[in-house]
């Protein structure tokens, strides 16, 4: 869905999207982010409301009378983001989406996962996950929840990890490393997850190079699904566990992703459940 911030387009999977609707007065809430307005009750639910051109343009930007709010779910929690307008909803294909070079983020943590051009327009599809997580950083992956789990034994095992968000590619590395798995490859989209794995289906030790996969829904070039797809339709592939670990499990894409043989799917930030997963999954396969 593409929208806009003043006059600049961005853009947010519609599978994010819970309702558009005229923004509403809102109710300030103390010790918060400079970027959270506060909450608003639309029915019987209370919603905090983002402002999203304030953090992105990094000071208060007038709010219009023709304001929208975009209600999103993801991460298990509704959110919704002040825009200035909706353009549309558009279906483009995965591999049109580009990822954005290191000019557009210093090398470090940008906010955009995508680049897309629409209609001649270039849009920039915003990481909504990384905004959620600096912004209120106890609703996104909890690094010293590993810390409850107890002391672990270290496990050498092969996992590929596809996620195109710098910040939660950095948490998800930083967690499985401290739960003890300590052969961790990590890929920025679905494509170069599937060209590493494929590259290695004649391997005689299969399972030395790739024991599982963890894999995001959402990212360029090749999406979860599609990566998932590819790995359980090849013969020689089909036996490496997929997790799908992602903002995005609701029912229909749950049971997408069972359709196309993913192993588990587990909705972020639940980063204690998918370590639990993963030790399940590497005891099975070990076992074959």
């Amino acid at each position: 869905m593409e929208f806009k911030i003043n006059d600049n387009l961005f853009g947010i999977n519609v599978a994010k999207v819970r309702e558009i609707m005229m923004s509403a007065p809102v109710t300030p809430m103390p010790l918060t982010h400079p970027s959270v307005e506060g909450v608003f009750k639309p029915r019987d639910l209370v919603i905090t409301v983002f402002d999203l051109p304030k953090y992105l343009y990094g000071e208060k930007q007038g709010h219009g009378d023709k304001d929208l709010f975009i209600i999103t779910y993801f991460n298990k929690m509704y959110i919704a983001f002040r825009v200035t307008s909706v353009e549309g909803i558009y279906r483009i294909s995965w591999s049109d989406l580009q990822k954005p070079d290191k000019t557009l983020s210093g090398g470090q943590e940008g906010i955009a996962t995508g680049i897309v051009q629409i209609n001649g327009s270039i849009v920039t599809i915003l990481d909504f996950e990384k905004i959620v997580s600096e912004v209120s950083p106890s609703a996104s992956i909890q690094v010293n929840d590993i810390n409850k789990l107890g002391q672990r034994e270290k496990n050498n095992l092969p996992i590929i990890i596809a996620e195109d968000s710098i910040v939660l590619s950095r948490m998800i590395l930083e967690s499985l490393t401290k739960a003890g798995f300590t052969n961790l490859n990590k890929f920025d989209n679905g494509q170069e997850a599937w060209e590493f794995i494929e590259a290695l289906q004649d391997s005689p030790n299969l399972n030395e190079k790739v024991s599982l996969v963890i894999t995001d829904i959402e990212m360029p070039k090749m999406d979860g699904h599609r990566l998932t797809k590819l790995i359980k339709s090849n013969t020689k592939l089909k036996n490496i566990p997929v997790i799908i670990f992602s903002s995005m499990i609701n029912d229909e894409l749950y049971r997408k992703g069972k359709q196309l043989g993913a192993d588990e799917q587990i909705s972020k930030p639940e980063i204690s459940e998918l370590v639990g997963v993963i030790d399940t999954l590497l005891g099975k396969s070990r076992k074959k």
